[in-house]
């Protein structure tokens, strides 16, 4: 391994904040190591379309491969099921908030918005969510960081915007969220608050230096919750949620699988050890794709 590595990230605020963190914790382990911080342009970040599923990861994944950086940061949730064979995930940090949030103007909570309200939200699993509790209300497809669809509150006219309540306390905004969404009942993205630092499986110096910083509760339940979108055959393009955690020695998997228009559910709890989250996560997504095919055609993943 050298002393200084090159460390890619996206150009957003947030992507630089969580690099940030990563580098923090990594300069703990081993203040003797330097860093380069590499920013990146992915094709997710080149278009504001918002009628396909966005990649967030692919420039920087690549880059790693070709041995043009050391180390990738990345929010989990924005990393494919299946990662690219020669890239592996070194460290997940401690997991951050899971949940999502609703920034709103003139109500405090969902439920007190009024009929018809035009909800902004970048995600099929949150337009079917919001759908499943409240289907008068508008779901507006929004691109854009962090920071951009706050904006669009104002601009667009919209009466809120639900998103990941991790990225908005890192950017220091956490007094805007006006509800936090509970996990008991709103499941989040696989992944979701969790950071992660990617490494060329060759590598190994860079390898055993990363996972010194690396979390293993977030491990188990975030590559559980990976494996239920893997065996369920699709990325962030599925309307799916899922959430792990460590319970008495066990990993307690949830997951949900949504319709689009958000009518209809189906969903799985398992608990499994904690040394085998992928098995747990695998048996959970083949439960959903095998109980969703004959009840609904709209829990299909989109292609």
């Amino acid at each position: 391994m050298t002393e200084r590595l090159r460390v890619a990230t996206r150009a957003s605020p947030l992507a630089r904040a969580q690099t940030e963190l990563a580098l923090r914790s990594l300069r703990r382990a081993d203040p003797r190591v330097g860093y380069e911080v590499v920013t990146m342009r992915t094709s997710g970040d080149r278009t504001a379309r918002t009628d396909r599923t966005l990649d967030f990861t692919d420039v920087l994944d690549r880059a790693l491969e070709a041995g043009e950086v050391d180390l990738a940061v990345h929010s989990t949730k924005d990393l494919p099921a299946r990662p690219l064979r020669r890239v592996v995930i070194g460290a997940f940090l401690r997991r951050g908030d899971p949940r999502d949030c609703a920034i709103l103007r003139g109500a405090r909570r969902l439920r007190d918005l009024p009929r018809g309200a035009r909800i902004g939200s970048s995600s099929l699993r949150r337009r079917a969510q919001l759908l499943a509790v409240r289907p008068d209300l508008e779901v507006v497809p929004i691109r854009g960081n962090v920071g951009t669809r706050l904006e669009k509150i104002s601009s667009m006219g919209l009466d809120g915007v639900v998103l990941a309540a991790a990225g908005v306390k890192r950017l220091g905004w956490g007094e805007r969220i006006t509800e936090l969404l509970p996990v008991a009942n709103w499941l989040p993205s696989p992944g979701q608050g969790a950071i992660a630092i990617e490494v060329r499986a060759e590598d190994r110096a860079t390898l055993q230096h990363v996972r010194a910083v690396d979390h293993a509760r977030t491990r188990a339940a975030v590559e559980a919750e990976r494996a239920v979108v893997a065996a369920a055959g699709g990325d962030c393009d599925l309307p799916l949620g899922a959430f792990g955690r460590i319970v008495g020695g066990e990993l307690e998997l949830r997951a949900e699988w949504f319709s689009e228009d958000g009518r209809t559910r189906v969903r799985a709890e398992r608990r499994g050890p904690v040394d085998r989250p992928t098995v747990t996560g695998a048996d959970v997504g083949r439960w959903l794709k095998l109980a969703a095919a004959p009840t609904a055609r709209g829990l299909a993943p989109r292609r």
